[in-house]
């Protein structure tokens, strides 16, 4: 007895699976340093908008050279 195979729309379970993207993989450490990182950036902004309304909000040339003194040098 002879069987007839014809091509499937399915393909095999191993080329089926879905890729895993790299950066979602990440490990704890990589994942709790980037939080970290993010609430710094967002605690500078927050600081500086502060900053700069009680300054007047006009940034200028001195307010400017100023922000950059108090905040990034630290």
């Amino acid at each position: 007895m002879a069987y007839a195979h014809a091509p499937t729309a399915v393909l095999p379970r191993k080329l089926a699976t879905p890729k895993i993207k790299q950066a979602s993989r990440r490990n704890f450490f990589a994942r709790l340093l980037a939080a970290i990182e993010r609430a710094n950036a967002l605690r500078a902004e927050r600081e500086i908008t502060r900053y700069l309304g009680l300054s007047g909000g006009k940034l200028t040339d001195d307010l400017e050279r100023e922000i950059e003194r108090r905040f990034l040098t630290r």
